[in-house]
Order: C-alpha cells, then sequence, then structure tokens
C-alpha cells in the first residue's frame, strides 16, 4: 500500500524565509527518484533548483508558478511505493484506465483520484522501506535522518448538492487534509494551505458556503485542470456533477461563465472616485503606468541599495590612468607558449589581482562598520565580489580568498562563477560574504560612475571602458588606451587621504605593471 509523505520547502539557508515558486519540473502523476530536483525556486540570493528527498509518484503540487511560499510551507506530496501498486493512487484513477503521463507514469493529476494527502503526522514506524528512508542530498537546515511524516490515502467522498462530503467527520483525528495552494502571492507569514487568493473569488457563488472545504481535488483530467488554471479558478470551491463528485469540463466552464459575470456585475456597481483613482486611461488618452513587483533578485537588491545609501556616508575619488603598459603585458602573458604557458588572463583578473595588492597595503578598505558596537571591524582575508549582469538582474559573486590566489586563479575563478550566473546556477553561499567589491562597468560603453558599496562593504571600485585617447606620454601628446578608474568609499572607515592613496597604487599598477611585481 502506497504511502503519501509530503515534501515542505526546506530551509534555503542565508537567513531566506520564503522563495518563489519560477519552473515546476514535474507534473502530477510523474515518477520521481530520489534527490530528482521537483521544483526551481527564485530567493532573494539565487535561483535553485529543489530536490526531493522521497521516491515514488507526485500526487500533488501546493502552489503554481508565480507564487511565494514561505520556509516550511508543502511543496509537493509523494506517492512512496505506488510505482509497484497504481491501486493506491485511488479508484478515480483505476476507472481512468491507463493513461499516458510524462514519464510513463500514472495518469497526471492522480492526486484527483485520491492520493491526495491527509493531516495526520505521526511517525513512520516503517521498517527500512523507501517510505522510511530519506535522501543523502540535503539542503541547508533541511535533514533526512529524522522520521518521516505518515501520511494516509483518502479517497473520494461521496459529496451532497451543496458541496460537502458526505463523510466529512471519516477522519479519526476530526482535521481534513489540506489542498494544495492555488496560484498567487502570499506573504512571508502566510500559511500554505490557507486557501484560495483574492483572484478566485467571483467562483463563491458556485458551490455556497464552501470557504472551509479542503482536501483532494476530484479532477482526473489535466486539461480541466489546466483551464481552472488559467481562469483562476478554485477547483476546491467547485460541486462536480460527475461520478462521486467528479469535476468535468462542464463544471469549470460553468464557473468561468459565472465568475465573468460576477466580474463584470462588480465592475459596474463600483463608485466613479474608486474607478478614477485607477485610472486605465491617463487624460491624454496614454496607457495607464505598469507595475513591476520588487521580489526575488531585483527586490533584494533594491533593499541592499537602499539601505547602502541610509547607512553608509560614502564619497566617491577617481583618476584617469594610462593603461597601454597593462594591456601589453596581458597581451604578452596570453602570448607566452611553452611549458610556462597557461590560461588566458582578462584583464578584469588583472585588475582584481592589483585590488588584492592594494588592500594589503591598505587595508581599512577592507572593512566593514559594527554600528551596534561603534566598532570599525578589519577582516584578516579578502573575498572580493565582482558584479556581473544577468538576464534576472545583477547579482554580485564572491571569489573567496582573493588574498592568496594569482591572477590566473582568480580568472579561472571569475570565469567560473561568471557561468553560473549566466545559468542562474548561484548559491546563495556564492552571492555573499565578500568584503570588496570590484565593478567593470566598462562592458557597457561607459567611462565612469559613481558606485553605489555593496552593504555591509567599505569600498567599491567602478572601472570604465578602455579606450584610445589624447594623452601625454613622455612629453609629447601620443594615442594612448586610458581608462577611468572611481573608488568609493566609507567616510567612517578612513579620509580621503586613504582613499585617495589606494586609488593611486592601483593606477600606478595599471600605468606601470612592474610596480606590482614589488609585492608577487
Amino acid at each position: 500500500m502506497a504511502q503519501v509523505l509530503e515534501f515542505k520547502l526546506p530551509d534555503l539557508g542565508e537567513g531566506l524565509t520564503e522563495a518563489e515558486i519560477v519552473r515546476w519540473l514535474v507534473e502530477v502523476g510523474d515518477v520521481v527518484a530520489i534527490d530528482q530536483p521537483v521544483v526551481e525556486v527564485e530567493t532573494a540570493k539565487a535561483m535553485v533548483e529543489v530536490p526531493c528527498p522521497y521516491g515514488g509518484v507526485v500526487t500533488a503540487r501546493f502552489g503554481e508558478e508565480g507564487t511565494e511560499l514561505p520556509v516550511g510551507a508543502p511543496l509537493l506530496t509523494v506517492a512512496v511505493g505506488a510505482t509497484e501498486s497504481s491501486s493506491s493512487l485511488g479508484t478515480a484513477a483505476d476507472q481512468a484506465g491507463p493513461r499516458a503521463s510524462r514519464n510513463g507514469g500514472a495518469a497526471a493529476d492522480g492526486s484527483a483520484a485520491g492520493a491526495g494527502p491527509d493531516s495526520g503526522t505521526g511517525p513512520d514506524s516503517g521498517s527500512g522501506s523507501a517510505s522510511g528512508s530519506g535522501s543523502g542530498n540535503v539542503l541547508v537546515g533541511y535533514g533526512t535522518g529524522a522520521p518521516a511524516a505518515r501520511r494516509r490515502r483518502i479517497r473520494p467522498q461521496p459529496t451532497a448538492i451543496n458541496g460537502t462530503p458526505a463523510a466529512a467527520s471519516a477522519s479519526a483525528s476530526g482535521s481534513t487534509a489540506p489542498g494544495p495552494v492555488v496560484a498567487g502571492p502570499l506573504t512571508g507569514s502566510a500559511s500554505a494551505t490557507a486557501g484560495p487568493v483574492a483572484g478566485a473569488a467571483p467562483a463563491t457563488a458556485l458551490a455556497g458556503e464552501v470557504d472551509g472545504r479542503e482536501g483532494p481535488v476530484a479532477v482526473v483530467s489535466p486539461l480541466v485542470r489546466r483551464l481552472a488554471r488559467q481562469h483562476e479558478i478554485d477547483l476546491r470551491r467547485l460541486t462536480g456533477s460527475g461520478p462521486d463528485g467528479l469535476i468535468l469540463r462542464a463544471d469549470v466552464d460553468a464557473a468561468i461563465r459565472l465568475a465573468g459575470e460576477a466580474a463584470e456585475a462588480e465592475s459596474r456597481s463600483a463608485d466613479a472616485p474608486a474607478r478614477r483613482a485607477v485610472p486605465e486611461r491617463t487624460a491624454a488618452g496614454e496607457a495607464a503606468a505598469e507595475r513591476v513587483p520588487l521580489r526575488g533578485v531585483r527586490g533584494a537588491v533594491a533593499d541592499k541599495l537602499s539601505r547602502s545609501r541610509t547607512e553608509i556616508p560614502d564619497a566617491t575619488c577617481w583618476v584617469d590612468a594610462d593603461a597601454t603598459e597593462l594591456m601589453a603585458v596581458r597581451a604578452a602573458m596570453n602570448a607566452a607558449t611553452g611549458p610556462s604557458a597557461g590560461p588566458k588572463v582578462s584583464v578584469l583578473a588583472l585588475l582584481a589581482r592589483i585590488c588584492t595588492a592594494a588592500l594589503a597595503r591598505y587595508p581599512e578598505l577592507n572593512s566593514t562598520v559594527d554600528t551596534e558596537a561603534r566598532e570599525i571591524v578589519r577582516l584578516p582575508g579578502v573575498h572580493l565580489g565582482f558584479a556581473a549582469q544577468t538576464e534576472r538582474g545583477l547579482v554580485v559573486p564572491v571569489v573567496r580568498d582573493a588574498h592568496i590566489r594569482n591572477a590566473e586563479s582568480i580568472g579561472a575563478e571569475i570565469a567560473r562563477l561568471t557561468e553560473l550566473a549566466r545559468t542562474g546556477k548561484l548559491s546563495p553561499a556564492q552571492l555573499t560574504g565578500g568584503t570588496f567589491t570590484l565593478n567593470n562597468y566598462g562592458v557597457f560603453g561607459v567611462d565612469g560612475s559613481t558606485p553605489i558599496i555593496n552593504h555591509p562593504e567599505a569600498a567599491m571600485l567602478g572601472v570604465g571602458r578602455i579606450m584610445p585617447k589624447p594623452w601625454v606620454h613622455h612629453g609629447e601628446l601620443a594615442v594612448r588606451q586610458v581608462v577611468q578608474l572611481s573608488l568609493t568609499f566609507d567616510h567612517r572607515v578612513c579620509d580621503g587621504g586613504t582613499a585617495g592613496g589606494f586609488l593611486r597604487y592601483v593606477a600606478d599598477c595599471v600605468e606601470q605593471p612592474a610596480v606590482l611585481l614589488r609585492t608577487l
């Protein structure tokens, strides 16, 4: 007999309390293996694929794509052992007959046939079977060594005309099974089983007083589920006209019509001042402004930059430097052949190595401020962050222990982290813990800027584009490769003399790379 286990959103580390479902990697009815990624979620730090510690048939998913769930909220339920006994998926699945699913398992949406989660939470007392053993692949804060929660199967209950289950009191504990959450954002304190969101409110007229109705939804056809999802219809509010209360497409079509009529009536009854408060068109006939939620990576960046501007009294100094010699040295390094030749070194890697040498001379800029203790904390090592622009927004991966790396090692780590950033595979640990940031905004074709410090760091070096410019070289006018360097620093940790000395040393190394050899 199959055992239905509930998999909850694990603790993703770094103090993260919620995540947004970006993409489901499995469908209801799919067969999953232990440690198989089942959902892709976006936190304030990164995109993460969450593996499931159980193997079996997916019976329910909690939340659609775009839903925000708090840590500890149910993600999905898995019928462990269901792949060995198709009867464990419920009578409705048996009646549906063999169906082709994406993974060749049971019919899609098998959870509707009675394999939904129950509210029982007693410890599992099984004898080492798959249902009692957890995965070895754990996320931060999510251990699988603890006994798994036991879930009982629930078969469809006969429903009365008013939508109330006839055997609602059959559970020995008197509690009801939580149903999947419908699409829609949840607040950080909201329970994942808190019921339908406001977007599905018009469907309340279909089944009367059924707000408390929970548990598996009697739907077999994935087409019916998709149709309901597209029109934001909460299936838990519908009374099915099929056998044993099975919800058919005709039921959903009727709900869509009623929802449209209710929305139209509500629109007509809204008062004029309320309509003018959020106009669909401006006075000039232009479309209304678009509102984009500040969440995920964009929201985290907004919060961090706002905090930096609020807490840090920053100042910026800049200098133009002749990078001709640096570019020549890089070309010679990359053109080297023979046993001593190595991978090509980027300009960013050379600048990063220059920064670590400069921070060794001016450790004040490799520090942070403890505002509560009113202390400046000088950090022993350099964890160098570098700004990387991705399709999901700006991220700052961190090169650990950059102070003990050479240019080749730094360059290899930058390339590795950049590739992870582009594919959205950076972990929260790879995006935190930086002590100094290097921002190469020259890739955008600009010369200078006033960088915003990456809180709680104390400084950031900005690098503009390197381009030919007229320059006085050895007393004569010449065309040289010139770059602008901008340093923004926390004025609490040092004065302008220290910041100027740091920036001047970096510029000297750019203009005369031999200066760097003194410290190698």
